[in-house]
């Protein structure tokens, strides 16, 4: 196993058990773990503890996750963030590296994988070079669909009525679509 130096890992997530579960797996890992469970308490913690690792939750509660990365980064320039969510989207993985996040993962996630997305290329020369394949077999309509809905309400700043009025939809039909889970990419692979 990778060995860790004992510098502060921010654990930012409105899910207290999840937050304590994830900060035990990754204390017993090397690393020196805070918790926060909103925008303001990681915003105090990372002016005090300047922390060089954040593993950042999605959704806060009423706050976006993906406004506080800039926010963390402008606090410790060389902090490394990686965003979790348990409603993954392209879009939003693309939202989350354009706006300074290191890795993307999607919930459920095991501390191993969290522990590798924090560390891979800690030391090496950038990332900027590395391509992403893209699927060999397009993608399902409803998961197409999926992906349109995380991307306009991404550029609403998760505004439901705008994001709706953009996407001529009543408002409660787009609550309903974003209450179900993810659509599967490929619904038809074998596990």
């Amino acid at each position: 196993m990778t060995e860790v130096t004992a510098q502060p890992l921010l654990i930012v997530d409105d899910d207290a058990t999840f937050a304590r579960v994830l900060a035990r797996a990754l204390s017993s890992r090397g690393f020196e773990v805070i918790t926060a469970t909103n925008a303001d308490e990681a915003r105090a913690l990372t002016r005090r503890h300047h922390p060089r690792y954040c593993v950042l939750d999605l959704k806060l509660g009423d706050e976006n996750g993906l406004r506080l990365i800039p926010e963390l980064q402008s606090l410790v320039p060389d902090m490394r963030v990686l965003l979790l969510t348990g409603y993954a989207s392209i879009a939003t993985a693309v939202e989350a590296i354009k706006r300074g996040a290191h890795d993307y993962l999607a919930k459920p996630v095991d501390a191993d994988a969290v522990v590798r997305a924090l560390l891979d290329g800690d030391s090496s020369s950038g990332g900027d070079d590395e391509v992403i394949d893209a699927p060999d077999v397009p993608l399902a309509l409803r998961r197409l669909e999926w992906e349109h809905i995380q991307r306009v309400l991404t550029e609403c700043d998760g505004n439901i009525s705008e994001t709706a009025r953009r996407l001529g939809m009543h408002r409660r039909t787009l609550q309903r679509k974003l209450s179900k889970h993810p659509v599967r990419e490929r619904p038809d692979s074998e596990d």
